[in-house]
């Protein structure tokens, strides 16, 4: 099996990538593609899903001839995608019917608080895991429901289908309207905020809850096996695996063991730590999710610290602050100068995720003086990732008494060292990226690889994980927590900014 490849499909938040691996991990070629960011109202995100499934077609085809390879070459497919993204289309025609809201979307903010009652935020944690929030997919179906016209009755009636991206493509890769399958796996089905973590099924009660008929919800199977055979231009290809992106960036960082842990910095950031086969209740504002599932093997738990902005802070000060030409361009400005400055900056732009889970908050620049330069800002900006991590590594630690020693690092961020440098100064421990940094393609290649044989096992896999670059800690501990004070006022700051507007207003 030296010439075995297969193929992954990563669907992100604002592109689509397709990478092709060898048998040893190394990638052989990439093709992306961006797709539009639509705002309809503030708070609000969609994105087109139709245009998402012609991307996906368009990246496929063009990693393969980059790799000058058939389909019939490729071994296996695997999907990584954006989690909490929610799809709704009709069974028949197979068109979406209204835009895919997007997992930062925050219209869903009242309903959730209306769903949580005398019990708030923690009504159906102990179930799922998961705090009440507009983050998760399940209140984003019950909005479609009663906001798009005949929706419901036709939902009800068996005729929409409901699915996160991974079932979206998996549905138009295998048939769509001609047999395409219909199935999620376990990892995306723990973000709907509709599965029921200890029976790993849609939960009656919460689906009761919400007013959500059990008629659009996909099959849950496992992370990595063979749910169909791709038609059209992948004809005959087994699609083999799904896991949402942080899942798949655990699963390509090899995180197999209890206490191991990585963080993914794209748009937002994600940090999951490895509790092994017991779901881990938090008390400290962590998500308690699936991490993957192997065929019929017992499932991985993780806690999660889901972080909403810290690549797109990066994309704010360049576009709406006009303060960079380019992204690459913030590294050096912030390294013209010695520190932030006093200078904070809280992207609470829809409100704070982990540790927090404050809807209220908005975003705030404190500690500003005279002194104060675009330099300054531009070192505050790449700072409140390191902090934010910081934040949610301690609410780790108090939830499961897990210590990290190191964090494992990857995603389009961990390209800039002072910012990989700054986290390790604020953690006090090595932070480390691998070779290959595309870990949530190599994560959703490794387990369809997996569930067609082109690899053995996980200690196979492991083999294959090689350190690139390591930060080390430089900063003292009185500076770090001196700091690490300051950032914690400046995020105080900003609670209570959002108010839900009166009715009828």
């Amino acid at each position: 099996m030296t010439d075995s490849y297969v193929a992954a499909i990563d669907q992100g938040t604002t592109s689509s990538r397709c990478i092709v691996f060898d048998r040893s991990g190394a990638i052989v070629a990439v093709e992306q593609r961006e797709h539009r960011q639509i705002f309809p109202r503030p708070g609000w995100v969609e994105h087109d899903a139709a245009e998402i499934w012609t991307k996906v077609q368009a990246v496929v085809a063009g990693a393969l001839a980059r790799a000058g390879l058939r389909a019939d070459e490729l071994s296996a497919l695997g999907i990584t995608n954006q989690r909490e993204t929610t799809i709704l289309w009709d069974r028949t025609t197979g068109k979406p019917v209204h835009n895919a809201i997007v997992w930062q979307d925050t219209r869903t903010s009242a309903l959730c608080h209306e769903l949580g009652g005398a019990a708030g935020q923690d009504r159906f944690r102990q179930a799922t895991g998961l705090p009440l929030a507009s983050y998760f997919s399940g209140p984003k179906v019950a909005w479609l429901l009663d906001h798009v016209p005949g929706l419901r009755r036709r939902a009800e009636n068996g005729e929409i289908a409901f699915g996160t991206v991974d079932s979206w493509l998996i549905w138009n890769l295998t048939g769509g309207t001609d047999g395409g399958t219909h199935v999620t796996d376990v990892t995306n089905a723990a973000r709907t905020m509709l599965m029921n973590l200890a029976t790993l099924q849609w939960d009656p009660a919460i689906l009761a809850a919400m007013n959500i008929p059990e008629a659009v919800l996909p099959e849950i199977r496992s992370s990595s096996e063979v749910y169909g055979r791709a038609v059209g231009r992948l004809a005959g290809v087994p699609v083999a695996s799904a896991l949402g992106d942080q899942q798949a960036a655990v699963f390509g960082q090899t995180c197999f063991g209890v206490g191991e842990a990585k963080n993914t910095y794209g748009t937002g950031s994600f940090l999951l730590l490895n509790t092994g086969e017991r779901p881990v209740p938090s008390k400290n504002g962590l998500l308690t999710t699936v991490g993957y599932r192997l065929g019929g093997e017992p499932p991985v738990y993780c806690l999660e610290g889901s972080i909403a902005v810290t690549g797109s802070l990066v994309q704010w000060f360049r576009d709406q602050l006009g303060l960079i030409r380019s992204a690459d361009e913030i590294e050096p400005l912030a390294a013209s100068v010695p520190d932030n400055g006093g200078a904070y900056v809280v992207p609470a732009f829809s409100g704070l995720y982990a540790p927090y889970w404050r809807s209220d908050a908005r975003g705030v620049i404190t500690g500003l003086t005279g002194y104060v330069t675009k330099a300054h800002l531009a070192r505050a900006v790449l700072e409140a990732t390191s902090w934010q991590t910081r934040e949610v590594v301690d609410a780790m630690y108090q939830d499961s008494g897990v210590r990290i020693t190191s964090l494992k690092v990857d995603g389009g961020m961990t390209v800039n060292g002072l910012l990989m440098q700054h986290q390790a100064d604020v953690l006090g421990v090595p932070v480390i990226r691998p070779v290959i940094s595309e870990t949530t393609c190599l994560g959703a290649a490794y387990a369809a690889g997996l569930a067609t044989g082109v690899w053995r096992d996980l200690g196979e896999l492991r083999s294959h994980w090689r350190p690139d670059t390591e930060w080390t800690p430089r900063l003292g501990a009185a500076a770090r927590e001196g700091e690490y004070r300051n950032w914690r006022k400046a995020v105080e700051r900003s609670f209570g900014w959002y108010e839900e507007p009166a009715a009828g207003a």
